[in-house]
């Protein structure tokens, strides 16, 4: 051993290769310490010595990891963590400023004056330090080293304008995760580290940086301690912070310790601000890139004789002042407060019977509080963890270990956000502490082992959650490649998915490529140029295969759209006639013109066919040529209405059309119904519903109706919609229903065999056919022009059968059965005492709403006074033509029934009903068309021959009356031998 052991302090700014220089010092002793001021520096420091000298030798000691060999020949710790008592030969402290520090100044002051080497101390940090080492240390040696690069302040950047390979400096976790997700949409990505991470976790998240998945860093001021990173330039989002007890801006040698980081050694580096980050003054520029600073005056102390007689004591001995002027007190630490709150709770001080229950609650009290938690909620954990060790000995107690797996269980949860991920790995920190104490928890190696665990797992959590959250590794991976000039490969897969050296960029959707959202538009569109080189060879292959594909696997939408299976290929678009649309394709520029072609020719080919496989009897029509004058003129009309015409639009030309005429348009399909014109084949749902698209294309609607479901005999009539669209759907409106047309053709076909004036009702076949309730059917003859006349009427009972009885038939015992019969009258004679149950029914006479009156030009002049035969002939009127007796010429029937007897001719037959009761409704040749619709203006007319009707009021008293009682039946007589017999009269009975 060295009589006068050696004390250096390397002193110097930033990337002057401090660390370094101490690790290669401690290797040449036989044993050596070095505390650092970060875990996860220490951590650091730990992989490179476990590297030149492996794992046996070293250790590693922080407050939640221990890992000591048997065989331990140097200790990596953090400061508070240096065992000092081992008599290493060699050690050193890291970031010896940090003395200056309010929090944990003093545990690097009491390492300042008393860890001793037994051969060589060596202290690292600042030059700030020098007046106060060489007052404070004897015989200490100075080594002063120069940066091995130069660091240049590059003013105000925005972070769209910030370099590559740049860290961005927040100092609160909102502000971090802020500025990460806003480099994540405009750069691709960026890692994150802070100092509330596990080493784990934060080591992932370098090595994002380092490996270049992505150019850039968002920390807090934790790189400043030492992380050595490819950094090229820092960038302060703010330049002041909160530092546990109040906001305040950052000093200077603050602002150098973090802006040192830019320009690892001998790349130069530059700093500056950005967001709302002020400009620095000149003089903190001039400051940091020289190097010079105002010396530390005083650091923090704590007193280090701590006396356990009692908490009060303890209390005293820890604010102990002091009389160094290099020197100040320390204000109180967490575990000082802590300790001023515990002991003065009546439970804990009646357990602090001894010095060592004294210092065991010390030892407590220095558990850190890792979750940030409020004072009272700390402290709670705290008088619980104290009430474990206390047990019923002096200090004998464990934390037992129920109570360690259920809180550990309650942690060991890896879903959630990151929010929820970093307080469960803060929690699960207190109880790694826990676990590193000696003789707190039974079997201390497997809780030591299970809270390491549930920590790596955590911190795995917590790293998958901030690469997804910050970084966009596609976009990441691409930019790493380009930046490495590395040859792009894309390709296709069945899918249509489009990937650029194995990273997904888009899709391929029929004939357009689809790219997903970038993170910038360089990158976008350098994407997108690497994606064309394999698409356009691509995309002529689909056109091969698209145009040899059969119509089976095409089909247009309800809104004009054009599919190849689920993919969207085009559109059709208003042709010079509303049955030959014109298509308009989907096809991408990159692909080519010759793409373009082809696919808009098969789509064509597709729409052209289905337009005439649908629609072959209407087109079949409009080209025959045998069609003239009217007929053809006609034909055109439905041609246009695409086989459906309300008949209401078109009853003038029906009128004109003559028997012959509707004979050749019958020949095609034509229907001419009373309320509609039409052909049945085009009343299917699929002609239906291109019929639709075609008219609503045509007519340049935004929006096309859709056809209604198939089979539905009604639809709902809603207001909103025309009534052109039922009539192309194949609808007709009426009252709050909408019925096929065709259905409503049949259903007028039995309408017109009815009495319409004196009224009628519903039959079953009526119902049958509408599908309808019979209060359903009565709104919708009302939409047809019919009043409803609701009743109601006692119900019919089915008459009863007659049972054969063969009177050569053997006469049997009766039945004791037949001793019923009596009950049975009687229950018979109760049931008719009863009200009789009633139905409704409805009575439908055709009342039409009130025409219009006519203009005055067609106003015909008052009709003479006197019988027809003593008014004036219009002039304009032709002869009459012989449409037989009128009403009002029966004496002249008469004379001329006479004149003709008298000269023996044979006279016409007369009709002996009075001519004043002639129905009004007698069909006469002139007055309907073969087809049998009703002429302008009238009720329906039946296509029946009405002259077999009854007059009016002759024989009227002479029809049945539907609700005059049934005279009784006479009752044949029982034979009381027979059984059939009397059992037949009790069927009857009933």
């Amino acid at each position: 051993m060295d009589a006068t052991p050696r004390v250096t302090a390397v002193l110097g700014p930033t990337n002057t290769g401090k660390t370094h220089f101490a690790i290669e010092r401690m290797l040449t002793h036989r044993t050596g310490v070095i505390g650092l001021p970060l875990r996860l520096l220490a951590r650091e420091v730990y992989d490179r010595i476990v590297a030149q000298r492996g794992p046996s030798v070293v250790a590693l000691v922080t407050g939640e990891e221990r890992i000591v060999p048997d065989r331990t020949a140097y200790w990596v710790c953090t400061v508070e963590a240096m065992p000092l008592e081992i008599g290493a030969d060699f050690v050193a402290v890291d970031e010896i400023q940090l003395c200056g520090d309010p929090d944990r100044g003093h545990v690097f002051t009491a390492r300042l004056l008393k860890a001793r080497g037994l051969h060589e101390t060596m202290f690292l940090g600042s030059d700030t330090m020098r007046p106060a080492i060489a007052a404070l240390v004897p015989g200490v040696t100075f080594m002063k080293r120069e940066r091995f690069s130069t660091l240049t302040y590059s003013g105000s950047k925005k972070i769209s304008r910030m370099p590559a390979r740049a860290a961005i400096v927040g100092f609160s976790v909102e502000n971090v995760y802020a500025i990460a997700e806003l480099i994540r949409r405009q750069k691709g990505g960026c890692a994150v580290v802070m100092g509330a991470l596990s080493p784990r976790t934060r080591n992932a998240q370098v090595a994002l940086y380092q490996n270049g998945d992505v150019d850039y860093l968002v920390a807090t001021d934790a790189i400043g301690m030492g992380l050595n990173l490819d950094i090229h330039h820092v960038a302060f989002s703010s330049t002041s912070k909160f530092d546990g007890r109040r906001m305040r801006s950052l000093h200077p040698q603050e602002l150098a310790q973090i802006a040192g980081r830019a320009g690892r050694h001998v790349d130069n580096g530059t700093f500056g601000v950005t967001g709302e980050a002020r400009p620095l003054d000149d003089e903190v520029v001039e400051a940091i890139e020289s190097h010079r600073f105002a010396p530390v005056r005083k650091l923090h102390w704590r007193n280090g004789l701590l006396e356990f007689g009692t908490p009060e004591r303890l209390i005293r001995s820890l604010e102990f002042p002091t009389s160094d002027e290099w020197l100040t007190r320390a204000r109180d630490a967490d575990d000082v407060l802590a300790l001023k709150t515990l002991s003065v709770i009546p439970d804990v001080r009646d357990k602090l019977t001894s010095p060592k229950r004294v210092q065991l609650l010390w030892d407590v009290c220095r558990i850190p509080d890792f979750r940030n938690a409020s004072g009272p909620e700390h402290a709670t954990l705290l008088e619980r963890i104290f009430d474990f060790l206390v047990g019923k000995g002096i200090g004998g107690g464990r934390i037992p270990s129920d109570f360690l797996a259920q809180s550990i269980k309650r942690i060991d949860k890896i879903e959630g956000d990151i929010d929820a991920l970093s307080k469960r790995l803060a929690y699960i920190r207190t109880w790694t502490y826990v676990a590193q104490r000696k003789s707190w928890v039974d079997d201390e190696s497997h809780w030591r082992g299970e809270t390491r665990a549930v920590e790596d797992r955590l911190s795995d959590a917590l790293h998958a959650a901030l690469t997804q959250r910050f970084v966009d590794r596609r976009t990441s991976v691409l930019l790493r490649r380009l930046k490495q000039k590395e040859t792009l490969v894309a390709e296709v897969n069945d899918k249509g998915e489009v990937t650029v050296s194995g990273e997904l960029v888009g899709r391929l959707e029929g004939f357009r490529f689809r790219q997903d959202a970038s993170s910038s538009p360089d990158e976008a569109r350098t994407l997108r140029q690497t994606a064309e080189a394999v698409l356009k060879p691509e995309f002529h292959l689909r056109a091969d295969r698209f145009y040899n594909a059969p119509d089976t696997e095409m089909d247009f939408t309800t809104q004009g759209g054009l599919m190849w299976g689920t993919t969207a290929v085009g559109k059709l678009i208003k042709g010079t006639e509303v049955s030959r649309p014109q298509v308009e394709p989907f096809v991408d520029e990159e692909a080519g013109p010759d793409v373009a072609d082809k696919v808009r020719r098969r789509l064509q080919h597709f729409i052209d066919r289905k337009v005439a496989l649908h629609f072959e009897p209407l087109l079949a029509m409009g080209r025959d040529e045998t069609l003239v004058g009217l007929a053809r003129g006609f034909a055109f009309r439905l041609v246009e209405g695409l086989g459906v015409l309300p008949r209401d639009v078109v009853s003038n030309d029906v009128k004109e059309l003559d028997q012959d005429a509707r004979g050749a348009l019958r020949k095609h399909g034509v229907r001419f119904g009373q309320f509609t014109i039409f052909l049945q084949p085009l009343l299917k749902p699929a002609p239906t519903r291109l019929r639709l698209v075609l008219w609503s294309l045509f007519n340049g609607l935004q929006e096309f109706p859709e056809s209604p479901p198939p089979g539905l005999v009604t639809i709902p009539n809603l207001p909103d919609v025309p009534k052109s669209h039922y009539t192309l759907a194949g609808y007709h409106p009426a009252g709050a229903r909408a019925i096929r047309i065709d259905m409503l053709e049949r259903l007028a076909d039995l309408v017109r065999a009815k009495d319409s004036k004196a009224g009628f009702e519903a039959s079953p076949e009526m119902l049958s056919i509408t599908g309808m309730t019979l209060e359903q059917f009565s709104g919708l003859m009302g939409g047809l022009g019919y009043a409803a006349v609701r009743a109601e009427r006692p119900k019919a009972k089915p008459e009863p059968v007659p049972v054969a009885v063969d009177p050569d038939a053997p006469v049997l015992p009766i039945p004791e059965e037949v001793s019923l019969v009596a009950e049975a009258e009687a229950a018979a004679a109760a049931a008719a005492a009863l009200p009789p149950e009633m139905e409704v029914y409805y009575t439908f006479t055709w009342a039409p709403k009130p025409r219009a009156p006519r203009p005055e030009r067609h106003a015909r002049p008052p009709r003479a006074e006197g019988t027809p035969s003593e008014r004036p002939a219009r002039a304009d009127r032709g002869p009459r033509p012989d449409r037989g007796p009128r009403r009002d010429a029966a004496p002249a029937v008469a004379e001329t029934a006479a004149v003709a007897a008298a000269e023996g001719a044979p006279a016409a037959p007369q009709d002996d009903r009075p001519q004043k009761d002639r129905p009004a409704n007698e069909p006469r040749p002139d007055r309907r068309d073969r087809d049998g619709f009703k002429p302008k203006g009238g009720k329906p007319q039946g296509k029946s021959d009405r002259n077999d009707r009854a007059p009016r009021d002759a024989g009227r008293d002479n029809k049945p009356k539907l609700f005059e009682a049934r005279p009784p039946r006479a009752e044949k007589p029982i034979d009381p031998d027979n059984p059939f017999a009397v059992l037949a009269a009790l069927r009857n009975k009933i």
